[in-house]
């Protein structure tokens, strides 16, 4: 599919490099046009502005600086209305955390999914990201049905594993864990220890 990716940075550049490795169309785009154009060049896509990576194809990936949504957002306008907008982005300050999900829905006119915010730029550079033979898996919130399915499908292009994180209603829980966990590990903790495997949580899934 085309993927437009708002954004020039680290997460843009790793997340679209594997994309286009599985064989997507990819626009990056920043304010700086000779890094949008240099992260093209290593990663195998083209550049453009704001406004043509929001309405290049598909999907349009909000990979910003929390603090930059509202000024990228009004330069692209509404090249991205109606149409899906995955969401990376955190905002995690020395006083916790700004939900920005669905500041991106309302500004956008997207149908929103926040998605791969939950790690460090190196853990999606990995091909694939796996764990103790476990792959990583991606909780995606979201409203819309088509962008959800859309969402899944380039969770599973990294070789991770989808994960239903209810509506995008939720997506402020998933950035306040996005918080949490990575104030954890910047303290050297490993996080991920903070929560047992399934068959010992307690949980009971239905059959």
């Amino acid at each position: 599919m085309r993927i437009g990716i708002l954004g020039a940075g680290n997460m843009a550049g790793a997340l679209g490099a594997q994309w286009t490795r599985a064989g997507h169309e990819i626009m990056v785009s920043g304010r700086d046009p000779a890094r949008a154009a240099a992260l093209a060049a290593t990663t195998g896509a083209r550049a453009g502005t704001f406004r043509e990576a929001a309405g290049f194809g598909e999907v349009a990936v909000v990979a910003v600086l929390a603090e930059a949504v509202p000024a990228v957002l009004a330069e692209a306008g509404d090249a991205a209305r109606g149409k899906p907008v995955i969401d990376v982005t955190n905002d995690v300050g020395p006083h916790g955390f700004r939900p920005v999900a669905r500041e991106i829905a309302r500004r956008s006119g997207g149908h929103v999914v926040k998605a791969f915010n939950l790690c460090h730029v190196d853990v999606w550079r990995m091909t694939p990201p796996v764990f103790g033979g476990r792959p990583l898996a991606v909780p995606l919130c979201g409203d819309d049905p088509d962008a959800l399915a859309l969402a899944r499908r380039l969770a599973e292009d990294l070789g991770c594993a989808p994960v239903d994180g209810g509506g995008l209603a939720r997506a402020e829980l998933l950035e306040a864990t996005a918080a949490f966990m990575i104030g954890l590990w910047s303290g050297g903790a490993d996080a991920q220890a903070v929560l047992p495997p399934l068959e010992h949580s307690g949980a009971h899934p239905p059959a």
